[in-house]
């Protein structure tokens, strides 16, 4: 597993969850369970802590890191899309962070908000609840309905899903 401790900063991982073997979980990283790391992400809690909360899906290519002492915090059944970056902010439950997006630091995105592909989500900014923000910098373009929390949900427990067959399957080949 690619698990690193520095500093006697040492990463935690709840029962269930999968780490691909590409991806770098560095020092003071706490990953609940049932959570899904994809290949190439890079969480790094060096000198910084990163709390990812249970059921969250942290995609291909996600960077996480956080400024000295202090922290990122990612709630339960955070959808995380490939390649975006977050950096010293909290994420609470259930939101969705679209692919290529930053969240820069001491931003806030509320529960089941939607941050939009390639959106900038600046610093200091605050995304209330239940809100969609796309764009750069990112800007409310419309509220969470019911359907966005049907298709969500879904692809939320796709991830969690994976989880089982990645521990149960998963085989290098080559």
């Amino acid at each position: 597993m690619p698990l690193y401790e520095i500093n006697d900063r040492r990463p935690q991982v709840g029962e269930g969850s999968w780490i691909a073997p590409s991806a770098e979980i560095i020092g003071d990283v706490r990953i609940g369970k049932n959570c899904y790391i994809g290949f190439g992400a890079i969480i790094r809690g060096d000198y910084g802590t990163i709390i990812i909360g249970d059921g969250s899906a942290i995609e291909e290519g996600v960077t996480i890191h956080a400024r000295p002492m202090d922290r990122v915090e990612i709630g339960k059944r955070v959808t995380v899309g490939h390649n975006a970056m977050l950096h010293t902010c909290t994420l609470k439950d259930s939101c969705v962070i679209g692919m290529m997006a930053t969240v820069t630091d001491y931003s806030v995105v509320g529960e089941w908000a939607i941050i939009g592909e390639h959106a900038l989500v600046v610093n200091r900014m605050n995304v209330p609840d239940n809100k969609i923000y796309a764009g750069v910098p990112a800007k409310e373009i419309g509220d969470v309905q019911e359907k966005h929390r049907e298709t969500w949900e879904l692809g939320k427990q796709v991830y969690v899903d994976l989880t089982r067959q990645y521990r149960s399957s998963f085989k290098r080949i080559g």
